[in-house]
């Protein structure tokens, strides 16, 4: 059958719909271009914000009252494992739902439904199942790939639903991600993402790198280890991982940075307030000053390292104090970039227990003003960047111009230029940086 994967969410859903992909294929099933031409549509779903779970049930809606005679429509990812049966009261038309650590169960799935059997439903209460595909049944690959590092986590912050529908943290084996990164690296794939909740909380609750392991380097942390071992697999020139914590920005981080070639100057460290009482009420285990220090470890070993981080407005009680302590801490961090959202209450999550009692039009003029600011920090911190040359893996033709083409900078800025003749994916070029917006950076191939 001829299926399609329409994503929703992190990085970690992109790569289980990869992993989707490659299993249904494997089990000689056919990827359609769209979903028009497909017999079986899935939805991978995000429950991380309530806008993601709106947009993903109007998807679902629209193809449920489309359907085709014959069609199916399936429900993956993080929604799917929150809501559950509920999913298929509330939209009638859906045929299956998969949770998050039941991937292996899709091809049963679509077998079930084909025959008309009533909408299976599989959110891993017979025993949950972490495996993915191999990554030599992915085929043709992009340059860059995400491979699953950590699964789950443990952290519970209040207003975060993650631990409940991808459970306790748990680390993959390092022979197994290498492994998969050995065979991408056969396959044409240059840059390696290890994800990970808390990508830096990596084999702290089990022996995730092989007993009598010896890190050439000195390091002793796992994670660090692990960065190393990708490091060494022959045709890997760039590596990044997320998202991480300011609890894992040790000394050894700070040196894999410094000293592995491979590892790129950039980090992704959500920050989410600046205002240590707000950031108590969030759980977040640490306070502002803590993470300013965390920030510190990694400058002064890498001094030009790339930050970016996620900030939540309007969380309950919040006051204008409060969020004038996230503008100053965002100005004096001087962040690359920042993802702003706007506090919506998740169910089952301790801050969902709590009034959200800032305003709707409030949350929305913190979002703006924030917005701006990081706009104007970030448009300083880029500007200096013109004139000078970055090296940019191309990634292929720009979204908004297709007779550009787009590529990312090793500490992860969007760089378009003029693409010079027989260039590919994946391939790697020098471009001197004529223009900077606060998101993009505008260039030309160095002769």
């Amino acid at each position: 059958m001829k299926f399609f994967i329409k994503t929703y969410g992190c990085q970690m859903n992109e790569r289980d719909s990869e992993a989707v992909a490659a299993l249904l294929l494997s089990c000689g099933h056919e990827q359609a271009r769209n979903e028009n031409e497909a017999e079986v549509v899935i939805v991978n779903t995000c429950s991380v914000r309530d806008k993601a779970e709106t947009k993903a049930v109007g998807k679902l809606g629209i193809l449920a009252s489309e359907k085709r005679p014959g069609q199916l429509i399936g429900v993956m990812g993080c929604m799917a494992q929150r809501l559950g049966a509920g999913l298929v009261a509330k939209l009638p038309g859906i045929d299956f739902v998969i949770g998050t650590r039941r991937l292996g169960a899709l091809p049963r799935a679509i077998e079930s439904a084909a025959e008309g059997a009533r909408p299976f439903i599989d959110l891993g209460e017979h025993g949950a199942d972490d495996s993915i595909p191999d990554a030599h049944l992915y085929g043709d690959r992009p340059a860059g790939a995400f491979v699953n590092a950590l699964f789950g986590c443990d952290r519970r912050c209040s207003y975060c639903i993650v631990p409940a529908v991808r459970g306790h943290e748990r680390s993959r084996p390092a022979e197994e991600i290498l492994r998969e990164v050995r065979e991408l690296a056969d396959h044409g794939v240059r840059e390696i993402t290890l994800l990970g909740q808390s990508i830096l909380s990596y084999g702290r609750k089990g022996n995730a790198m092989p007993a009598g392991h010896v890190s050439p380097r000195g390091f002793t942390e796992p994670f660090p280890q692990l960065l190393e071992a990708v490091a060494g697999v022959p045709g890997i020139r760039r590596i990044r991982f997320t998202s991480a914590h300011p609890s894992g920005c040790t000394k050894e981080l700070a040196a894999a940075f410094a000293t592995i070639e491979q590892v790129c100057e950039h980090i992704h460290l959500p920050l989410q307030s600046g205002s240590d009482r707000i950031l108590k009420l969030m759980r977040r285990g640490y306070t502002a000053d803590e993470y300013r220090k965390a920030v510190d470890r990694l400058r002064e070993a890498t001094p030009e390292i790339a930050l970016t981080t996620d900030i939540i407005v309007g969380f309950p009680t919040e006051t204008e104090e409060d969020f004038e302590a996230t503008r100053a801490f965002v100005r004096e961090i001087g962040f690359d970039n920042a993802f702003v959202f706007k506090y919506s209450p998740r169910p089952g999550t301790a801050a969902a227990e709590w009034k959200d009692d800032v305003p709707p039009a409030e949350k929305l003029r913190r979002n703006r003003i924030l917005l701006e600011d990081l706009d104007e920090i970030a448009m300083k911190r880029h500007g200096r960047r013109i004139g000078r040359i970055c090296e940019v893996m191309a990634e292929g033709p720009s979204l908004r111009n297709r007779r550009k083409w787009a590529g990312r900078t090793r500490d992860f800025m969007n760089v378009v230029f003029d693409p010079p003749a027989g260039i590919r994916s994946g391939d790697f070029l020098n471009v001197v940086i004529r223009r900077a917006t606060p998101q993009t950076l505008y260039g030309e191939v160095a002769p």
